[in-house]
Parts: structure tokens; sequence; C-alpha cells
């Protein structure tokens, strides 16, 4: 199945698990949109650094430290997304909350890890 993915915390640092996880997502043919610190691209994939709004997002991905996700969270739950993935280091008890209130899943999971086993 095709998912839409939204990877927020983009980097395009090849050593980064975000650029990673753009890439794997690439591979295994999901649509990427990325938004990051700095403009560029990754895999064929234009990262973009205004919060911009798009339809039919089915999961979005983080890759930031739940401090820079509060400028996030109206934006991401705006989106609705049918899942969020908090990849490590991203855990957010305070985001899980709101976004399960705007009846959102969290999903606490490596996306790598989710795509390498047929689990995304």
């Amino acid at each position: 199945m095709n998912r839409k993915t939204l990877v927020v915390g983009a980097s395009l640092k090849t050593n980064r698990y975000s650029n990673f996880a753009i890439r794997k997502l690439i591979d295994h043919d999901h649509d990427v949109i990325a938004i990051g610190q700095k403009s560029g691209e990754v895999a064929g994939v234009k990262v973009i650094t205004e919060l911009q709004y798009f339809n039919d997002i089915d999961t979005v991905t983080l890759y930031l430290n739940p401090l820079r996700q509060t400028t996030y969270y109206e934006y991401i739950i705006n989106l609705s997304p049918q899942r969020v993935i908090f990849n490590p280091g991203t855990e957010n008890r305070e985001f899980y909350q709101l976004l399960s209130k705007a009846k959102i899943e969290v999903e606490v999971a490596c996306t790598l890890v989710l795509l390498s086993t047929n689990q995304y």
C-alpha cells in the first residue's frame, strides 16, 4: 500500500536518519513530502522550509526533538493524517495526548524498521 508520508525534520545530510527514511520510503514506492530547516533535495524529493498544507497525508514521521515539535502541533493536527510516527528520540507524551484527542493514531516506532520488516 502506497502511503503519502510527510517527513518532518528532514535533513540534507546523508548520515541522518531522516535522510535514510526519505530514501527508503522512495525505494518502497511511497509518495514523500519533506520539511526541514534547509531547502534542497533528497532522492528526488524537494525539502521545503515553509509549512504548507497538503491533502491526503496518511503518515507524518517525526525527526524533531520534543521541544522543537511544539511549533508543529497545530500544523500536523490540521493535516489530519491517519497516524504520526514518533521515531527514537522524538517521544512526546504531550503531543500524543493532543493527537489522540484529534483521533490521530500515535505510533512510537522507527520508520526504517517498519519499512524493513514490511510493517509500514
